[in-house]
């Protein structure tokens, strides 16, 4: 029986022994970042770019393609083939008149007078030279060679190798390329009438799969290797100057008779429709000192548009763009193996954050934190506040009955989903019993009871938090964001009878859900627009008329901006009157409600303190100027202190 396996030498790259990356640690990375004021796709992008765990990012792969591309443009010089044709007709021309030399005669002082009269451009002295009758040998042998290398180095333009294969080529071999040429030609025609077959293409690269070392598997794989490779000597040609491309393309033509010209053009035009998406223009700058042929620059400039491609892939700045968009042949053609391997370790950490639901793309293809990585992205910003509570010696930040139930009744009732009171076990096993007697006993959903308990006080809370330009100016965006998302996490873990709802305000206020929280970048808006941010907290307190309303404000400026009659947003700074008046109406309006604005100033400014001061005298709250580093323990401590309050009075 054969082996399943097959074993070889290890080609490099990643120990494939090694574990699995933690993709849980690439979401605490991810995480962190977010805390620190990221979107979940900048987040996700820094990680991929920098790397992690002994891989390498993208952005060093990204700067070994650059050195790719630079070695590549100091390779040479593009005009290498019309060089070589002059060192060619220099040396016939030379041996000719060394002939001519020692010769007294009229007719070799008329021959060198011919040759004297030559035109000074190259193509079209090789054109008048085609009906002289050489006397030298050498020159006759020179001069041979330039239709010899011309032919050679086009077809090596269009098709890899041809120059060496086609090296003082026989009759039969050139016939053989134009045999290649029709067939190709005829195949790539039936393909664009739909009538292409995959026995077409089994059988033309029978008959010339020798002018294909590549060994392309599918016509698709030929015409992208051929499109790639007429694209590049397109971008060669318009790269020299128009004097050096006229006389290439002059010389090109009359090194090729008719038939092979027509081949060689309909080949192009094929390709061109087929891929026309290729980059068929533009013009490449090689710096290096030696001459390359047509053959040898096409190969240069194909490479350059693959390495290209390359960066504009591992550089992931396009809308929609993915690891899968990376071509690990192009990766490995330009930096190894080992490249590869870190390119699909990336590619799994990204798949795999998806794959459990840590990541999703929105409408438009953006990847957002999903609502299971926002909660466990909560939980982290609400452990770094408790350990600041602990370590600050600000006091107990727990108490014995966060998050239970009211006071017991003696009664029972069937366990809910959503159901947050105490299980009473003696009930539950009891059903359990009942249901299915005899050892062991095993309990099911049905079975569950819990205590039934008095109905609780709930409040709910508005966390307003200023998104305006100046935040991330002074660096508090991160902190507030992080300090919104422990918050949110404490509310609605440990206190989920009490409502929440965060808002945030620049220009404009909008109610931000915690998915959308932490994919939120710094808005590099101005206006701070309290007022409409009041405006949406009075509505979420209309909402829940029962709970204790609580007001929390995180802003580093006074209000600049308001909503004008006309429904649009109006800034102005210093501000006007009527955004200070409006935005105190406000004031005034959630005070009614019985609400306690508590405002959390980030920045010591006269104005802000003076504007705070006036709305803490107009609400009754109470104004705090902490260390931005420690907003998330003001705020939390703050809420906490409102609850115990609220059990107090009770």
């Amino acid at each position: 029986m054969s082996s399943a396996y097959r074993y070889g030498s290890w080609a490099g790259g990643r120990d494939p022994l090694e574990p699995p990356y933690d993709v849980a640690a690439a979401l605490d990375e991810i995480g962190e970042a977010v805390l620190d004021g990221a979107s979940a796709r900048q987040a996700l992008r820094d990680l991929l770019r920098r790397g992690a765990d002994g891989l390498r990012g993208l952005d060093d792969l990204r700067r070994q393609v650059a050195r790719r591309q630079r070695e590549a443009r100091r390779r040479g010089q593009l005009d290498g083939t019309l060089q070589e044709v002059r060192e060619l007709l220099e040396q016939a021309l030379e041996a000719e008149r060394r002939e001519l030399f020692p010769d007294p005669s009229d007719a070799a002082r008329m021959r060198e007078m011919e040759l004297d009269a030559l035109p000074t451009d190259t193509a079209r002295a090789v054109q008048a030279l085609k009906p002289y009758d050489w006397r030298s040998d050498e020159a006759r042998a020179a001069y041979e060679q330039i239709d010899d290398l011309l032919r050679r180095e086009v077809l090596d333009s269009q098709f890899t190798g041809m120059k060496a294969a086609l090296e003082n080529a026989s009759p039969e071999a050139m016939q053989a390329v134009k045999d290649m040429l029709a067939d190709l030609n005829a195949m790539l025609e039936a393909d664009a009438r739909g009538e292409h077959t995959q026995q077409q293409f089994d059988e033309f690269m029978s008959r010339h799969g020798d002018f294909f070392p590549s060994n392309p598997s599918t016509l698709e794989e030929l015409v992208d290797d051929l499109a790639r490779r007429a694209a590049a000597q397109q971008r060669l040609m318009d790269s020299l100057t128009p004097q050096q491309r006229q006389e290439l393309g002059e010389l090109m033509q009359g090194a090729m008779d008719l038939d092979l010209q027509a081949q060689l053009a309909q080949l192009g035009d094929s390709l061109r429709n087929a891929r026309p998406d290729l980059p068929w223009g533009g013009s490449e700058r090689m710096r290096g000192e030696q001459g390359l042929g047509m053959g040898d620059a096409t190969t240069a400039l194909e490479e350059l548009a693959d390495l290209d491609d390359l960066e504009a892939a591992l550089g992931q700045d396009y809308p929609g763009a993915s690891l899968d968009d990376i071509d690990e042949a192009a990766v490995q053609r330009a930096l190894g193996r080992g490249a590869v391997d870190d390119v699909a370790a990336l590619r799994r950490i990204e798949r795999e954050l998806m794959e459990q639901g840590y990541l999703v793309r929105d409408a438009r293809g953006r990847l957002e934190l999903s609502p299971r990585a926002v909660r466990r992205v909560g939980a982290t910003a609400l452990r770094k506040v408790f350990s600041q509570l602990e370590a600050g010696g600000r006091g107990g930040h727990d108490v014995q009955d966060a998050g239970a139930a009211g006071d017991v009744t003696g009664g029972s009732r069937a366990w809910q989903f959503g159901d947050e009171q105490p299980i009473d076990v003696v009930r539950t096993v009891r059903n359990a019993v009942l249901r299915g007697g005899g050892s062991p006993v095993r309990l099911q959903v049905d079975d569950f009871e819990v205590v039934e308990t008095e109905r609780r006080t709930s409040a709910a809370v508005a966390l307003l938090v200023d998104l305006s330009f100046s935040m991330e100016l002074r660096g508090s965006w991160g902190t507030a964001k992080s300090t919104a998302l422990a918050l949110h996490s404490l509310v609605t873990t440990k206190y989920p009878q009490d409502a929440i709802e965060v808002i945030g305000f620049s220009d404009y206020a909008q109610v931000l859900t915690p998915e959308k929280l932490a994919g939120l970048e710094a808005q590099r808006v101005q206006g701070t627009n309290l007022q409409h941010a009041l405006v949406l907290a009075g509505r979420h307190l209309a909402r829940h008329p029962d709970a204790e309303p609580v007001v929390l404000v995180v802003t580093d400026g006074e209000p600049t901006a308001h909503l004008s009659r006309n429904g649009y947003a109006e800034f102005c700074w210093p501000p006007l009157p009527e955004t200070l008046e409006l935005t105190m109406a406000e004031v005034e309006r959630i005070t009614r409600r019985g609400a306690t604005i508590n405002v959390f100033m980030l920045d010591d400014e006269p104005r802000l303190v003076d504007f705070v001061e006036h709305l803490a005298a107009r609400n009754g709250g109470r104004v705090f100027a902490p260390d931005p580093a420690r907003l998330g323990e003001y705020v939390v401590s703050d809420y906490l202190r409102a609850r115990r309050g609220r059990r107090a009075r009770r």
